[in-house]
């Protein structure tokens, strides 16, 4: 029987207490400032513990202890270490600091909104999908361990951008690509150019093996990839596994690279000087970045050096290549659907999302039709 009861304190306060009996039939109870707040509190736990799912905020384990259980659950599964490594640093940044210590049984699905809403205007949506999506996997570990007896992390709102707000990706215009590539040292021009005209991401790029290089029918096919700690697994989706045509000068310029690139057990088409797998970080400290600011394609940060010259930053991500050609394929005239197959996508969403303000208008829709019209009848 579960009840509520008024309580007057030794300080003379007035609380009320919520008493019933667990799924074990024993004796549980808790305190409240307002007889709301424990009648709220009796009627989501009669839920629970006709659906066999109630755990006494006592016998609770912290976030803290769920979230640390289900990151080394994801480690022993052989989940792709970076990401793990996101999911570990998004829990140590952005959670662990205000909930951390929380019993999973004391922590409410308007408590979580209030939590996620504080951090809306100080993170990217991008991140605050993240957030979200931590809070909502541990409590469902939690939940199938009889840890937690529900999961308050199921319906949280995210705020929604407003309609024209999302920004384009950043990515290098065509002479930007020029300058970078003709100021890239030679021996990483294989690796740039093949970059921006086949739209491989990174990890894919690291790697790919010559044995998915078909240079005589000039197709690279993507079947696996390489995290930035050099694992080797599968490409991010099955539409990441995809056949990517080159042309015949690219067909040229990897014949010619084939045959002086480091070599190594693996393998690899583009691997580290001394032929095991390249590491992207240095890539981008030793090469990238440092060929952007040669080709003039910085920022200015505003500040200055100790000799008051300007101090500059490379302008874009190594992942803005891959949006650039993206944009060289939808120019050339590629159509949507085989846009998605080229840069792996799971879906013809992911690739509208994206890139769809890129593709042709209603103008030249048009524009299209009338070319048709004059055709047939003109």
């Amino acid at each position: 029987m579960a009840t509520t009861r008024k309580r007057i304190l030794p300080s003379g306060a007035t609380s009320w207490q919520a008493d019933y009996r667990d799924n074990a039939g024993k004796r549980r109870s808790k305190q409240f400032a307002k007889k709301s707040e424990a009648d709220a509190f009796l009627l989501t736990v009669r839920g629970e513990v006709r659906a066999g799912m109630h755990v006494a905020e006592r016998d609770s384990p912290t976030f803290d202890m769920a979230a640390t259980d289900w990151l080394e659950k994801l480690e022993r599964d052989g989940l792709e270490r970076a990401t793990t490594e996101r999911y570990r640093a998004t829990y140590q940044t952005h959670v662990k600091p205000e909930l951390g210590v929380r019993k999973l049984a004391s922590i409410t699905p308007g408590q979580l909104q209030v939590f996620v809403d504080g951090k809306a205007g100080a993170m990217s949506l991008s991140s605050l999908k993240k957030v979200r999506d931590c809070l909502r996997q541990v409590f469902s570990y939690a939940v199938k361990r009889g840890k937690a007896g529900m999961n308050p992390a199921t319906d949280i709102d995210l705020p929604q951008p407003r309609r024209g707000q999302k920004e384009p990706p950043e990515m290098p215009t065509k002479a930007e690509i020029k300058r970078i590539v003709e100021a890239t040292p030679a021996k990483w021009t294989p690796y740039i150019r093949t970059a921006v005209l086949t739209g491989l991401r990174a990890s894919e790029l690291r790697g790919l093996t010559w044995a998915d290089v078909d240079l005589g029918r000039g197709v690279i096919s993507v079947t696996h990839r390489m995290d930035r700690f050099g694992a080797d697994g599968p490409p991010k989706s099955d539409a990441g596994r995809r056949d990517i045509p080159l042309s015949a000068g690219t067909v040229d310029m990897l014949k010619t690279w084939q045959e002086t690139c480091p070599k190594g057990e693996a393998n690899l088409v583009f691997p580290a000087p001394e032929g095991g797998a390249l590491s992207h970080q240095n890539f981008l400290r030793r090469v990238f970045w440092p060929t952007m600011l040669k080709a003039g394609v910085a920022i200015d940060t505003g500040k200055v050096d100790d000799d008051g010259k300007p101090v500059l930053e490379p302008k874009y991500t190594f992942h803005a290549l891959r949006h650039a050609a993206a944009a060289l394929f939808i120019e050339q005239g590629f159509r949507p659907e085989r846009v998605k197959t080229l840069m792996g996508h799971s879906s013809i969403q992911i690739t509208f999302d994206v890139y769809g303000y890129l593709f042709p208008k209603e103008d030249d829709d048009r524009a299209a039709m009338a070319q048709i019209e004059d055709n047939l009848f003109v």
